[in-house]
């Protein structure tokens, strides 16, 4: 494989995982929008690679412009697919966005793949799907009973894609993540929500001074001190395991496989907000507030399936992620809006 193109490319995950295409030998096509991201970050990741990429600003609802960019492009080997709204509680209060974006998008770019003749897809699922495990840490094979409309829609692709990847031959990859974190060693590249719903940027911007106080949601969950449990993943890590999956593709181009991409470890909120506080050396105030619909105590993963069938592996501990973090934010303190 050589051309791979890449929705939401200019986001968090999508940009990180472009440099790691680059750095690859891959080539690489971009399609955003700019709905949860902004354009800097494709500036900052060629000149990181060292690389150019080719660029399209497009909708996937879109389905006229979307056509035009594969045949402009000619050959696509292979879609990582990243484009959608990603958010647990924006996605409990306004479902129906969630479900136009996330899955009427998705079905526009799985038809125009086959109508070009492009079969291999990996896909940015998400440990949602999960739901409230019975146990953890989480087997690819556990029930699949996602808690919210945004786990709702990631599970529903599964199913999409199991489905047309029978019928058609597609190879698939679906790639079920924990929590990334983290930003590239450079500081160049990193998380940057206007309002973060995510614990570490908020973790962040609290440090930075931008925020007064993180809000704990719930410190009455049976967990190790009452605060959620995650298993967080330096988005590097994560990057890697996308192009360890195209490689897997190159050899494996039928039917659909599964990997849980995480540590195995779990950290909680309280744990999460005092690495920080000793990284940064930043005093970081906290203030609990009620539980979020569709929260969980915990949620690890057990990443052995990767391990074994994709030959990778998490490479970063959670110092190294927090390190990342804070360089980034102390780099960047008003994310890529400081970018002239």
């Amino acid at each position: 494989m050589k051309k791979i193109l890449v929705t939401g490319g200019a986001g968090y995950i999508g940009s990180h995982t472009c440099i790691e295409l680059l750095a690859s030998g891959y080539e690489v096509v971009i399609v955003d929008d700019f709905t949860n991201s902004v354009a800097e970050p494709l500036q900052r990741l060629q000149k990181l690679a060292g690389k150019s990429v080719s660029f399209h600003e497009v909708n996937l609802l879109d389905e006229a412009a979307l056509d035009a960019v594969f045949v402009k492009e000619g050959q696509i080997d292979a879609v990582i697919h990243f484009a959608a709204l990603k958010a647990v509680g924006e996605s409990v209060e306004k479902p129906l966005m969630y479900y136009k974006n996330n899955i009427s998008g998705s079905l526009t770019l799985f038809d125009v793949m086959q109508k070009h003749g492009v079969k291999n897809l990996v896909f940015s699922s998400s440990a949602t799907v999960y739901g409230d495990p019975e146990e953890t840490p989480i087997k690819e094979d556990a029930a699949v009973h996602a808690t919210n409309p945004y786990g709702h829609t990631k599970a529903m692709m599964e199913q999409i894609l199991m489905d047309t990847s029978h019928a058609f031959d597609w190879g698939v990859v679906l790639l079920r993540y924990f929590n990334p974190v983290g930003a590239h060693e450079s500081g160049e590249i990193g998380e940057d929500p206007e309002y973060p719903n995510n614990l570490l940027p908020f973790v962040s911007q609290v440090a930075a001074g931008i925020r007064e106080h993180v809000t704990i949601f719930g410190d009455d969950y049976d967990t190790v001190d009452g605060t959620g449990v995650r298993d967080y993943i330096h988005v590097v890590d994560l990057a890697r395991a996308h192009v360890k999956s195209i490689e897997k593709l190159a050899k494996h181009d039928k039917g659909t496989l599964i990997y849980n991409i995480g540590t195995g470890t779990g950290y909680s909120v309280q744990q999460m907000v005092e690495t920080f506080r000793q990284v940064s050396g930043k005093e970081i105030k906290t203030v609990v507030g009620p539980r979020r619909p569709g929260d969980i105590a915990e949620c690890t993963a057990d990443a052995t399936l990767a391990n074994n069938e994709l030959g990778w592996s998490a490479s970063y501990g959670l110092q190294e992620m927090i390190e990342s973090a804070w360089k980034w934010q102390s780099q960047n303190p008003n994310g890529y809006r400081d970018a002239k």
